[in-house]
């Protein structure tokens, strides 16, 4: 139940966002990297992947690449939290601020009441780039769902 109101609610989180085509490159990246994924009615590539101790970690690779001048910038998001209301409680913001200067790859955003640990690439990166930022957010996200919910697996 709480992937298909993830699914909701990050589609509704796009929908707000600029329009920008999507990418063909990824899908061609992640067949040959030979990641099994579904894609959703987005267009983005969702995955989830065995972690440690039997556990698993949804991730997404955003198909729209966003643009700034001459920087191409695809994200790669990992849910690991879901508030109980839509504001953060203090204690759970605070850790995700400290962990985001901890972790230089990426950063936790909120979208929605979810904690998203985002990792930006840029959007022409080697598959071995792409791979190994898809296995930095997982890891990251998956631990981070540990010490926020006393140990769930609920992403």
């Amino acid at each position: 139940m709480r992937s298909i109101s993830l699914l909701v609610l990050l589609a509704v989180g796009l929908a707000g966002a600029p329009a920008h085509a999507q990418d063909a490159r990824i899908k061609q990246q992640l067949d040959a990297i030979g990641h099994d994924y579904e894609v959703d009615d987005d267009g983005d590539y969702r995955m989830v992947f065995e972690t440690e101790n039997g556990r698993s970690q949804l991730v997404f690779v955003i198909s729209n690449v966003e643009r700034y001048g001459s920087h191409q910038v695809r994200e790669i998001w990992a849910p690991a939290y879901q508030a109980p209301g839509d504001d953060f409680p203090a204690v759970v913001a605070n850790k995700l601020l400290e962990d985001s200067e901890e972790n230089k790859l990426g950063a936790w955003v909120k979208q929605g009441d979810m904690a998203v640990y985002v990792v930006k690439i840029d959007a022409q990166a080697s598959n071995d780039a792409l791979d190994d930022a898809i296995e930095y957010a997982v890891k990251i996200a998956d631990q981070m769902e540990i010490v926020l919910t006393d140990g769930d697996d609920e992403f």
